[in-house]
């Protein structure tokens, strides 16, 4: 449920083991390579090439693997997300990212290192309090669900019925790290602060998905619970529901091209051209018709559709009018499909090229979009303090939620919580541009989009939020601190987008400017930035290839440089760029360019991009 006051502010919603692969500059080149799929043997294969390497971090037999997911990599490689296991089960938030090679062989691997401190080999520090580690429940599954229920109102129910997984929950405390001991808290850096693990307990993850009863408006209610699988009690929760807060003839684009299926002597938003399978065999747009579920795929006499303007409440949802809510949203999907297939290769959510589809007009004037993991899929509503929310940068937000879920899959809670939001806005901002570039190309224009989200859906003219400066909606943050993790998770996300834009567009030295920073004390002050293009190769790179779910801020720093020294060359200026925008949000130290900044840097910087 999100409450009103959150309407009002209109959020919008949601030990590493690595060897470098050094390829060439790839500024143009698709990075994905083709859909590939491994067979139970194959898996087999990597789960024993990572067993052998247990004595080498300390890990005894009692740890094992599991794989989860896989999905496309880089020039040619295929990514395998591999939970980590304990005695069978899976220790919360530790897995590696395991990138392979054509012959199937580990050429790297990011681990978390939650798991080090369980079973009897010699990375244990705690010993004796976990080298025996009961894995043995005192509450059943159905006590897990029910003591999840508890919180929940009268009279909800259930989208998909409740799930429980018994599993080993990490909990996690910060250390300083050495030369940090002294520093006052305000004066902390990301990399000041160890993320490591206090204790461990054995707990049930109860996956809620819900929604409330007609008369409460059909709300929908997304939550995982971590409950105690001894006593029963509450660890933790965090809200599932991966949203854009309020946020043919097009209502924000004029009339765009739609790719559209005739059969029956009827034409449908079905684009055979995007996606396959998935619930309606092709990438499509379907009618809520004010419910909640995703309805019939919109059809249509004539392959004209729309009239350009906001649904008014109590009209038709499948005449002109209402249908302008699904021509905003199938420019988005297409657009959103097509950056990430001609710039990255990757296609879909999933990257396997699974059709995905969005329902329009959900429940009344709702005031809310939203990425379903129950369907793989988004919804979107009419708005009332917003208008219509299938803005071009709404829809691209929601897709990549859907694409972080098939790949890193952030948890959506603390840091990793703001990465994932974050991730989703600067998949807003690059498909806008990519869009407003004309839609086409391998690469993602300099300009086209306005750095704001949600500008469009605002009746006010105030947007949701602000890339360059997040402080400016009054309640997301510039930089790191140590109450990021404290926040909602679409405010904890304000400082990654200002990295981004800083990596993108670089930054002012002039104190006052939105673009300035008090972190940035290397020479130029003024950082110089690389592009979109390249800003967002690197950060999808890191994300699908590098980040696991725990990723937090000062993890995704030294996955970005990683990721950047794989594409660009290490101790390259585009590794600097990274070093330099994360510096700017107080995650590691600042450093000097190699050269001085071109004369006459504009305000906000010029990016490497406009002085090659």
């Amino acid at each position: 449920m999100i409450p009103q006051p959150l309407l009002k502010a209109a959020l919008l919603a949601a030990a590493v083991l690595f060897a470098p692969v050094l390829v060439p500059d790839a500024l143009a080149a698709p990075m994905m390579g083709p859909p590939l799929k491994l067979d139970g043997k194959a898996q087999a294969q990597v789960v024993n090439q990572l067993a052998a390497r247990r004595p080498a971090v300390g890990l005894d037999a009692d740890h094992g693997y599991k794989v989860m997911a896989q999905h496309p990599g880089v020039q040619g490689t295929h990514v395998v997300r591999v939970a980590h296991l304990y005695k069978g089960l899976r220790s919360f938030g530790s897995e590696s990212v395991v990138v392979l090679d054509a012959r199937r062989q580990i050429v790297s691997e990011s681990a978390s290192a939650r798991r080090l401190h369980l079973g009897r080999g010699p990375a244990n520090r705690m010993q004796r309090a976990t080298a025996g580690f009961n894995v043995k429940p005192t509450i059943n599954r159905k006590a897990a669900i029910a003591a999840a229920l508890r919180d929940m109102p009268d009279g909800v129910v259930n989208v998909v019925a409740p799930t429980a997984e018994l599993l080993i929950y990490p909990m996690m405390r910060d250390e300083r790290a050495p030369g940090a001991e002294g520093k006052l808290e305000s004066e902390l850096n990301a990399v000041d602060l160890v993320e490591t693990v206090d204790r461990y307990e054995l707990a049930w993850l109860v996956r809620l998905r819900m929604q409330e009863d007609k008369k409460a408006g059909e709300q929908p209610l997304y939550y995982d619970v971590v409950v105690n699988a001894r006593d029963g009690e509450i660890i933790d929760r965090w809200n599932m529901l991966q949203t854009v807060e309020g946020i043919g003839k097009s209502q924000y684009n004029g009339d765009v091209p739609l790719s559209t299926t005739f059969a029956n002597n009827v034409y449908q938003m079905l684009d055979p051209e995007r996606g396959k399978g998935g619930s309606f065999g092709a990438m499509a747009i379907t009618n809520a018709n004010h419910g909640t579920a995703s309805g019939r795929v919109y059809s249509n006499t004539v392959n004209t559709w729309g009239d350009g303007k906001q649904f008014v409440e109590g009209g038709s949802t499948t005449g002109p009018n209402g249908q302008t809510a699904a021509v905003n949203a199938m420019w988005g999907l297409k657009n959103t499909y097509d950056m990430h297939k001609n710039v990255l290769g990757w296609l879909a959510l999933d990257g396997q090229d699974t059709a995905t589809h969005i329902a329009v007009h959900v429940n009344r004037g709702y005031d809310n979009a939203y990425y379903s993991d129950t369907c793989r899929c988004m919804f979107i509503g009419d708005g009332t303090f917003f208008t219509n929310l299938g803005s071009i940068d709404v829809v691209g937000h929601e897709m990549g939620h859907g694409i972080t879920a098939a790949t890193s899959n952030l948890v959506y809670s603390g840091e990793p919580g703001g990465l994932n939001e974050s991730s989703s806005d600067i998949a807003g901002e690059v498909v806008e541009a990519y869009a407003r570039g004309g839609g086409t190309g391998d690469v993602i224009p300099e300009t086209g989009n306005d750095w704001m989200l949600g500008s469009e859906i605002s009746r006010t003219g105030t947007p949701l939020r602000w890339m360059i400066k997040p402080s400016k909606d009054g309640n997301s943050h510039d930089a790191w601190s140590t109450g990021l993790r404290r926040l909602d998770v679409h405010y904890s996300s304000g400082p990654n987008n200002r990295m981004f834009y800083f990596l993108a567009k670089g930054s002012s030295a002039e104190n006052g400017n939105d673009a300035w920073s008090r972190y940035l004390v290397k020479q130029p002050l003024a950082m110089t930035g690389i592009g979109i293009d390249k800003a967002f190769r690197i950060w999808f790179r890191a994300n699908t290839t590098k980040f696991t779910s725990s990723t937090n801020y000062a993890d995704a720093r030294t996955k970005m440089i990683e990721a950047a020294s794989d594409l660009y060359g290490a101790g390259g200026r585009e590794v600097i760029a990274v070093q330099r925008a994360y510096a700017a949000i107080n995650v590691g130290l600042d450093v000097d360019e190699p050269v001085p900044a071109p004369s006459g840097t504009q305000a906000t910087g010029r990016t490497l991009a406009e002085t090659d």
